[in-house]
């Protein structure tokens, strides 16, 4: 079974109406091969739910916290998509994609490398706009696409 572990962007991209993303996101998810698993991890659930209710990320199409709550619902909906807790292995993987930033102060790296370590524990295949964590994915051995 093929599975697709789609960022925090790929997510939003495919939630929200006029998203820069949007179209390229849509355009991926219909090449999607019947059969396939898009997979939410609490990382990418919690992510979603805190940028769709946030005015700075949103704008004029801020939801409240319920609204969003079925943005998600309408995804689990789809027999495609499924919520995956965290792998076994999963702390091991992490501080191994980690590593290399060990002298370094923390930053948004540190939830790259959680998606990374996620998804490589899953067996997925990475999903994201984000360059430096595309790179960083195949840097590690790690399946990954950018949509579109």
């Amino acid at each position: 079974m093929t599975s697709f572990f789609p960022d925090l962007n790929v997510w939003l991209a495919l939630s929200v109406a006029g998203h820069s993303h949007s179209p390229e996101a849509w355009r991926w998810l219909r090449l999607v091969p019947v059969g396939a698993v898009l997979i939410f991890s609490r990382y990418t659930q919690v992510g979603l739910l805190r940028l769709l209710t946030n005015q700075a990320a949103m704008g004029a199409q801020t939801l409240t916290l319920g609204e969003a709550w079925s943005v998600y619902d309408r995804w689990l909906d789809d027999p495609r998509v499924k919520f995956y807790p965290e792998p076994r292995g999963l702390e091991s993987s992490f501080r191994e994609v980690t590593a290399p930033f060990a002298a370094q102060a923390a930053s948004k790296w540190v939830g790259d490398c959680y998606l990374l370590a996620f998804a490589k524990e899953s067996r997925a295949t990475m999903t994201t706009f984000d360059r430096g964590l595309l790179q960083l994915a195949r840097k590690n051995g790690c399946a990954a696409v950018v949509p579109g």
